[in-house]
């Protein structure tokens, strides 16, 4: 018996709703074997859930990457790489070992406003990652940067910096707009070059989706990991997200993550 095998790079949440942990959490639900390799970790100040993010060291994270290929991926994502550094060396690697099934989530902001990556990560991102991304799941803020488009404030926006982003190499796009459009819906664009697809929920009245995004390009990677379509890998982890999100719970008075078991205990 065999595992179809899954990689995040990504960074550690010392919470546990978010980066590796949620990648994780979401591998098992969808019974891929999930790897990991760390560019930081991530400790949150006990007043006032403040971030503070402590790099990995370049040559740590280049070990756990030949680690983990050398068994070989069917998928992989990136989460919160941190430096220009660390972009390229996952650009290399994914171009070394002919990685398929590459997902860019390109976080560039915890929940909340906290930014943690700098302009020229953005710029590495695009230049040295987009490429090879069979499909990157931004979310508005972090489109309108890849894009360079500013502020996204309506659909058409979105349709616009997905376009660009395609355009700039990667196969596939989601932009995921959230709660920020529309009274009743939650929307998100998914793009393929060719036609767009709004993808539809009712609204979840919850603050309480800490690792919304990261569970989001995890299922995504993990459906690919099994050889569904994008679209249909889209479409599987936005019902496993809204699931969760539905779901989600308090953890302390600063934050709630989702639920990642909510799908298959409450859905299936």
């Amino acid at each position: 018996m065999t595992m179809k095998k899954t990689l995040t790079l990504a960074g550690s949440d010392s919470s546990g709703g978010a980066g590796i942990q949620a990648d994780l959490k979401t591998f098992q639900e969808h019974d891929v074997y999930g790897m990991t390799a760390l560019t930081s970790i991530v400790t949150m100040d006990p007043n006032g859930w403040s971030h503070n993010v402590s790099p990995i060291d370049v040559s740590i994270v280049e070990k756990q990457l030949d680690t983990i290929l050398s068994v070989g991926v069917d998928a992989m994502k990136t989460g919160m790489l941190g430096s220009v550094d660390i972009i390229e060396l996952g650009a290399k690697k994914i171009a070394d070992y002919d990685i398929p099934n590459y997902v860019l989530d390109p976080v560039m902001v915890c929940k909340g406003d906290d930014e943690v990556l700098q302009p020229e990560n953005t710029d590495a991102m695009r230049e040295c990652l987009l490429p090879h991304a069979i499909i990157t799941t931004p979310n508005l803020f972090e489109a309108g940067q890849l894009a360079q488009t500013g502020t996204i404030k309506t659909l058409n926006d979105m349709k616009e910096a997905a376009v660009k982003i395609h355009e700039l190499g990667a196969k596939n796009v989601v932009i995921k707009g959230g709660k920020a459009f529309y009274h009743e819906k939650a929307i998100d664009l998914f793009y393929d070059g060719h036609e767009f697809t709004v993808l539809e929920e009712d609204k979840i009245n919850t603050s309480y989706n800490h690792g919304a995004g990261c569970t989001f390009a995890a299922a995504i990677t993990a459906n690919l990991a099994h050889g569904r379509t994008v679209k249909d890998a889209v479409k599987g982890a936005k019902d496993f997200v809204t699931a969760a999100i539905k779901h989600g719970w308090k953890l302390n008075e600063y934050v709630g993550p989702v639920r990642h078991g909510a799908y298959n205990k409450f859905t299936r």
